[in-house]
């Protein structure tokens, strides 16, 4: 029987539509023209600049400090929810499950604008704080469905055992229940930070003076044409990083195989 070559060739094509523009991408971070439509040399000229461009770095720690709070934030509070989501049943725990899930399919443009309706109402000022809840409140969401899929396939009966042998409440917890549920945890804590990185839509709404995110930076440098190029040499360093953050994964991963 002659094997089939469509699947290869989706495959390829996909590839190909996902990949292609991040290569342009690259290719116009170090392309001397400034709007990249034809090559006029080599160039590292966009770096430097984004080098001295002060405003992107403090965007990009105000995003790191951001992503990361509320991620650790998510993280303890979406765990704990999915504990109670899968330990207890009643009404009240159906409840608990809908406000869960409602953040997932929320539009962000309404999550947004409800959150700063609320702020506006407690005459809470936009700012860091603003946003730390604002973020928290998505990737909570997130964090406790991965945690939660994770508790489909844990074993009650291990916890029990803890207990037969002497081990107390918190401690079977913290010997037994946390190390397994440790790559849920850790799986949802990284879904939660690259969330919280790259969103713009709810930032928008909930930002203040001095909270200027990365997003929003990028967003603002857009409108002008000189911003371009050092938007392409922004891009390339992330896309450089992130290959290397998911080489590294894979590395670890074969190691403990």
């Amino acid at each position: 029987m002659r094997r089939s070559r469509l699947p290869a060739t989706v495959t390829v094509l996909v590839l190909l539509f996902l990949h292609v523009p991040l290569a342009v991408l690259v290719i116009n971070s170090m392309n001397e023209s400034r709007f990249g439509g034809t090559w006029l040399g080599f160039t590292w000229k966009w770096y430097e600049q984004l080098w001295a461009a002060d405003a992107v770095w403090d965007s990009l720690w105000v995003t790191l400090k951001l992503a990361t709070s509320a991620t650790l934030t998510s993280m303890v509070l979406g765990t704990l929810a999915a504990l109670a989501l899968h330990r207890f049943r009643s009404w009240l725990q159906e409840v608990h499950r809908a406000l869960v899930i409602v953040p997932l399919a929320l539009p962000d443009v309404l999550t947004g604008m409800s959150l700063l309706a609320l702020f506006a109402a407690i005459g809470l000022q936009t700012g860091m704080l603003t946003l730390w809840i604002a973020h928290t409140t998505f990737c909570l969401s997130y964090v406790a469905m991965v945690v939660l899929a994770r508790l489909q396939d844990f074993d009650v009966t291990l916890m029990d055992a803890a207990r037969d042998l002497g081990a107390g409440p918190w401690q079977a917890a913290r010997r037994v229940l946390l190390p397994l549920l440790m790559p849920g945890i850790l799986a949802g804590g990284l879904l939660a930070f690259t969330l919280s990185i790259d969103d713009y839509v709810i930032t928008f709404f909930v930002s203040g003076p001095g909270t200027t995110t990365l997003p929003l930076r990028v967003a603002s440098m857009m409108k002008t044409s000189r911003s371009l190029p050092i938007i392409n040499a922004l891009s390339t360093l992330m896309i450089a990083v992130t290959f290397l953050v998911a080489a590294l994964s894979l590395r670890l991963q074969r190691r403990r195989v």
